[in-house]
C-alpha cells in the first residue's frame, strides 16, 4: 500500500493468507472424508460383526459425539493457552487415531477410535476456523471462511467415491476405507507444522510485540494491529460469559441455528443409501452420486452466496427453501422416483450452501476474549445434536418409518427457520472485532470484575 501503514482487517490478500487457508482446507477435507467413508464402510462392517440399529447409530454418530466433545473443551483451552498449539496437536491425534482402526476387531474398540478422531476435529472446528478469521481481512473473510464448506464437501464426496471402489477388494475392505483417511490427515500435519500464533489472542495476552513481530511478518511490513483491540487477560474468560446479559442471545442464536441445520444434514447424509433403498430405488450408487455432485456445486455456490447475500437473508430463506423441500420429499409416495429426485437435488444443493454458513457466523459472533469458547460451545452444541440425530435415525425408521421420521427432521429445520427470523443478527462487511460488537453495550458486555473488551469504533 505504497508504504502507508493499515490495519490488518484492511491488509490486502497475501501468501500468507492463502496458506493458512490452504491448512484450514485441508482439515475441512479430513473432516468431510472422516466423517463420510464411516458410511461407506458401515455397509460392510455392519453385516460382519452382526451390528443392530443399537451399533450402526452408535458408530455413525461417534465422531459426532467427539466433535462435541473437542469442540466444547478445545476451543475454550484455546482461549487460554493460543490457538498454535491445538491447530497442530489435533492432527496428531486424527493421523495416530485413523491408523489404528484398520486394525479394529470389535465394535466398542472402532466406537473409542471414531471418538478420538471426532474429539480432534471438533477441536479443529473451533480453532481453525478461529486461527483463519483472526487473520484474515474484512473484505475477504467471509469468501475464506465459506470455502472450507466446499472443501468438507469435497472430502465427503471423495470418500463415497473411494468407499465405492475401495468395496469391491472384499469384505475387509472396510478397514482400508477407514486407514485411507490417514493420508489426508498425515498431509495436513506436516504442512501445519510453523503455523504463527494468533496475533490477535497475542495482544490479549499482553505479548504485545510477538503479536507485532508476526504481523509485520505474515501480514506486511507496514500492517498494524487493529486500534481497538485492548489487552485482557484471556485465562479470566470462560463459558459463562457467553451467557451474559450481552451476549446470551448471539450464543443461543448460533448453538441453535447450527444445531438445527446440521441434525438433517449428518443425519441423511450418513445414511443416505439406506435412505435411498426405503423410497424405493433399486440401484442407489447414481442416485447417490448425483446427490452428492448436487452437494459439491451447492457448497462451491454457497461460497458465492456468502459474499453477496446478507448473513441474514442467506440464512433465513435457506431454512425455509430447506424446510419445504424436506417435508415434500417426506410425503412423497414410492415410485415416484423422478420428482424425488428433483426435490431431494433441491434440498441437497440447498443445503449444501447453507452450510458455509456454519464456517462464517459462529467466528463473527463473538468478542476476541471468548471466540474460540463461543466456536466452540455452539459447535460442540450442533455435533452433540448431529450425533443424537444420527443415532435416533436408524432407530426411528425401524420403529416409526422413514414418513415420520423424515417429517420430524423437516420439523427441525422449521425451528431453525423461527431462530433466525428472530435473532440472526447481520455481520456482513464488518471487522472483526465490530462484527463481534456492534453496539457499545455489547462492547461493555465483560467489563465486570476487572474484565474488559474490545470497543468498536
Amino acid at each position: 500500500m505504497n508504504g502507508q501503514t493499515y490495519r490488518m482487517d484492511d491488509a490486502p490478500l497475501n501468501k500468507f493468507h492463502i496458506r493458512i487457508t490452504a491448512l484450514t482446507f485441508g482439515s475441512n477435507f479430513s473432516d468431510g472424508y472422516a466423517l463420510g467413508i464411516i458410511g461407506m464402510a458401515l455397509s460392510l462392517l455392519g453385516p460382519q460383526m452382526h451390528f443392530g440399529s443399537f451399533w450402526t447409530g452408535l458408530i455413525g454418530s461417534s465422531a459426532l459425539i467427539g466433535l462435541f466433545i473437542g469442540s466444547l473443551f478445545l476451543g475454550g483451552l484455546s482461549d487460554k493457552i493460543g490457538r498454535q498449539k491445538i491447530y497442530l496437536s489435533n492432527f496428531v491425534i486424527i493421523t495416530v487415531a485413523s491408523a489404528l482402526q484398520f486394525f479394529v476387531t470389535d465394535p466398542v474398540t472402532l466406537f473409542i477410535l471414531r471418538i478420538l478422531i471426532g474429539v480432534a476435529l471438533g477441536g479443529d472446528y473451533a480453532v481453525g476456523s478461529t486461527l483463519l478469521a483472526e487473520f484474515s481481512p474484512r473484505k475477504y473473510r467471509g469468501i475464506l471462511l465459506s470455502s472450507l464448506n466446499a472443501i468438507w464437501t469435497l472430502g465427503y464426496v471423495s470418500a463415497s467415491v473411494v468407499g465405492y471402489y475401495l468395496g469391491k477388494m472384499g469384505p475387509d475392505s472396510w478397514r482400508w476405507m477407514l486407514v485411507s483417511a490417514v493420508i489426508p490427515a498425515v498431509i495436513v500435519l506436516v504442512m501445519r507444522i510453523g503455523t504463527p500464533e494468533s496475533p490477535r489472542w497475542l495482544v490479549k495476552m499482553g505479548r504485545n510485540e510477538e503479536a507485532k513481530e508476526i504481523v509485520r511478518k505474515y501480514i506486511g511490513p507496514n500492517a498494524v494491529m487493529d486500534e481497538n483491540i485492548s489487552q485482557n487477560t484471556a485465562a479470566n474468560y470462560g463459558i459463562k460469559d457467553l451467557f451474559n446479559k450481552h451476549l446470551w442471545k448471539r450464543t443461543a442464536f448460533g448453538g441453535l441455528f447450527y444445531t438445527c441445520q446440521v441434525i438433517p444434514y449428518f443425519a441423511i447424509f450418513t445414511f443416505l443409501p439406506t435412505i435411498l433403498e426405503a423410497m424405493g430405488f433399486e440401484e442407489t450408487f447414481t442416485v447417490d452420486m448425483l446427490l452428492n455432485l448436487f452437494l459439491l456445486v451447492g457448497a462451491i455456490a454457497g461460497v458465492w452466496c456468502t459474499e453477496k447475500l446478507s448473513r441474514r437473508g442467506f440464512t433465513i430463506y435457506s431454512f425455509i427453501i430447506l424446510t419445504i423441500s424436506l417435508f415434500i420429499l417426506s410425503l412423497m409416495p414410492a415410485g415416484s422416483n423422478g420428482f424425488v429426485i428433483m426435490v431431494f437435488a433441491i434440498f441437497t444443493f440447498v443445503m449444501a450452501a447453507a452450510g458455509n454458513l456454519t464456517l462464517v457466523y459462529p467466528a463473527e459472533l463473538f468478542p476476541t476474549e471468548v471466540r474460540g469458547t463461543g466456536v466452540g460451545l455452539v459447535t460442540a452444541i450442533s455435533r452433540i445434536g448431529a450425533a443424537i440425530g444420527t443415532f435416533l435415525l436408524p432407530v426411528s425408521v425401524s420403529s416409526f418409518g422413514m414418513t415420520a421420521s423424515m417429517i420430524t427432521l423437516s420439523v427441525i429445520l422449521l425451528i431453525g427457520t423461527v431462530v433466525s427470523i428472530a435473532w440472526a443478527p447481520e455481520t456482513k462487511s464488518l471487522g472483526l472485532n465490530e462484527a463481534s460488537n456492534p453496539n457499545l453495550d455489547v462492547a461493555t458486555s465483560l467489563n465486570r470484575e476487572g474484565k474488559s473488551v474490545e470497543v468498536s469504533r
